[in-house]
C-alpha cells in the first residue's frame, strides 16, 4: 500500500497494490492496521454504494455538519470519476480551496477524506459505481450540500449539461449555507 499526502491538509490518496493474473485480479482493498502505519486512525462505521447510469452525472458537493461531520474513504469499484474534495473548515487556511482527483476501477485509486471537506465528483463513464467508507452514521438533520457550480468555489467541472439530482441542482449557494465546520471541532 502505498499512500500520499495531497495538497489540502489530511486528505490523502491510497493505492493499494493488485495481483493480476489469468482469471483476473485481488487486492486488500481495506486494512485497518496498515491504515494505522500511515496516520490514519478511523473507525468505519458504514459502507455505502452509489451507482450512476449516465457519465456526466454530478453529486455533490455534500457534507454533514457538527456534531457529526463525516471522514470518507472513497474508492470506484466500476467506471470512473473527477472526485473534487473543498476545504469547507471555516477557520482554515485552506477554506474554500478544492483539489481534484480523477479515481477509477481501472488506476484502482481511493481517497481519504477527513471531516470538514465537502465531497463530489462527476462521472467520466456510465454504469460507474463508487464505494463510500464513513467513520459516523448518516444523520438527515445534517446533511447538507453546496450548490455544484458556486462560484465562490468554481469547480472545474468539464461538463456541459451534468446529469443532477433536484437536491444538488437546487442546494444553496456557500455563502447562504448554514455549514459549521470547523478545524478543531473535526480532528
Amino acid at each position: 500500500m502505498k499512500v500520499t499526502e495531497l495538497a489540502l491538509p489530511g486528505v490523502k490518496l491510497i493505492e493499494t497494490t493488485y495481483f493480476d493474473d489469468n482469471r483476473g485480479n485481488s487486492t486488500e482493498a481495506y486494512n485497518d492496521r496498515t491504515l494505522k502505519e500511515y496516520g490514519i486512525d478511523t473507525r468505519f462505521v458504514v459502507d455505502y454504494q452509489c451507482y450512476n447510469a449516465e457519465a456526466g452525472t454530478i453529486r455533490g458537493i455534500h457534507f454533514q455538519n457538527n456534531p457529526h461531520p463525516q471522514v470518507k474513504l472513497v474508492r470506484v469499484v466500476q467506471g470512473a470519476v473527477m472526485d473534487y474534495i473543498v476545504d469547507l473548515r471555516k477557520d482554515s487556511s485552506t477554506f474554500k480551496k478544492w483539489i481534484c482527483q480523477e479515481v477509477s476501477a481501472v488506476n484502482r485509486k481511493q481517497l481519504y477524506i477527513p471531516s470538514g471537506f465537502g465531497h463530489a465528483y462527476v462521472t467520466l463513464e456510465p454504469r460507474t459505481s463508487v464505494l463510500y467508507k464513513f467513520d459516523d452514521y448518516y444523520d438527515r438533520t445534517l446533511v447538507r450540500a453546496i450548490r455544484w457550480n458556486d462560484p465562490e468555489l468554481a469547480l472545474g467541472w468539464q461538463v456541459k449539461e451534468p446529469v443532477l439530482s433536484p437536491n444538488d441542482s437546487g442546494a444553496p449557494w456557500l455563502r447562504d449555507s448554514d455549514l459549521n465546520l470547523t478545524v478543531g471541532l473535526n480532528s
